[in-house]
């Protein structure tokens, strides 16, 4: 019912800036908590940032300082601001949304949802 759909990866030198957006579609719902996640090879998934439909946010410790979340609720869009990239940072980025929608019978449903993902490489 709700579907994610992330951008912005890429190929970028160290020391430079990516942008990631995490753009949210369906019908007839609320996005609640978002996040973003990472997963680098052979290495498993770790939080990357998280998100309160109300603004709060959360960057994981070994990210701040250098990553970013924010989000547009207008736009039902989440963003991930990385800066000073290193290559340790390469990574596949998925973002997730916890959300309610109202089915075509007018319940209302809670779900969570992943996008696909993007790729960050980071070179040295």
């Amino acid at each position: 019912q709700v579907q994610l759909v992330e951008s912005g990866g890429g190929l970028v030198q160290a020391g430079r800036s990516l942008r990631l957006s995490c753009a949210a579609s369906g019908s007839r719902f609320t996005l609640n908590n978002m996040g973003w996640y990472r997963q680098a090879p052979g290495k498993q998934r770790e939080l990357v940032a998280e998100s309160t439909r109300g603004g709060s946010a959360n960057v994981a410790d070994a990210l701040k300082g250098r990553f970013a979340i924010f989000r547009d609720n207008a736009k039902n869009t989440l963003f991930l601001q990385m800066n000073t990239l290193k290559p340790e940072d390469t990574a596949v980025y998925t973002c997730n949304a916890d959300y309610w929608a109202r089915t075509p019978t007018d319940e209302v449903v809670a779900g969570r949802t992943w996008g696909q993902g993007t790729q960050v490489t980071v070179s040295s």
